[in-house]
């Protein structure tokens, strides 16, 4: 692997558009919707469901899935907690990215780690960063198992899978709190849409 330069060397540059212009031209303020929860519990859905709702009002947003990027930019990366650290970076930095193009950006990922997350939050910035846990439980999210990834878990076929043999670290004070085995991806995504109002998100 070819050696990197030495950061004192890469200079950054500015443009002249900056983030306030980009924001007055799409008419909404750039944040990131950070989903955290078990697997199967609907994060995936409900960003989508944002995504379509968000378009719906004319407003521009994209929807970082954290299964979509392990098989292009963090294909390289397995399930270590390391390396699940690092997957968690690469998101925020691009979430990040794209908050400076004026863009609402949800993302859709495990993230099981607590200080994983406030990695991702000082990445972003706290003023752009909203948790939202979509606190479904175990039980729920395992009859659903879409993927079929607790039967393997439970079967020894995948280690360190989160809520059988990895652990999973609630946030203790999310922004919000959705509980999608209690609620419809249509009210769960109502109470998402109430906040962005609230928090001036939205025009």
């Amino acid at each position: 692997m070819p050696t990197p330069l030495p950061l004192q060397t890469v200079v950054a540059h500015t443009g002249r558009v900056t983030v306030a212009r980009r924001q007055q031209l799409l008419h909404q303020r750039p944040v990131t919707v950070w989903l955290t929860g078990l697997s199967g519990a609907g994060k995936s859905t409900l960003a989508y469901e944002m995504e379509q709702r968000l378009h719906d009002q004319g407003l521009s947003s994209f929807v970082l899935d954290g299964d979509n990027l392990r098989h292009n930019l963090n294909r390289d990366l397995g399930f270590t907690p390391e390396e699940r650290q690092e997957n968690i970076r690469r998101v925020a930095e691009v979430a990040a990215l794209m908050n400076d193009a004026g863009l609402i950006v949800f993302t859709a990922l495990i993230s099981p780690c607590l200080a994983d997350r406030a990695m991702a939050r000082s990445i972003i910035g706290s003023a752009r960063f909203i948790e939202v846990h979509v606190s479904t439980a175990l039980k729920v999210c395992e009859d659903r198992d879409p993927k079929g990834l607790y039967n393997k878990a439970r079967s020894g076929l995948i280690p360190m899978f989160t809520g059988i043999s990895a652990p999973y670290e609630p946030p203790d004070e999310p922004h919000i709190r959705v509980d999608a085995g209690q609620c419809s991806v249509s009210e769960a995504a109502a109470q998402i849409l109430d906040y962005l109002q609230q928090q001036s998100v939205l025009a």
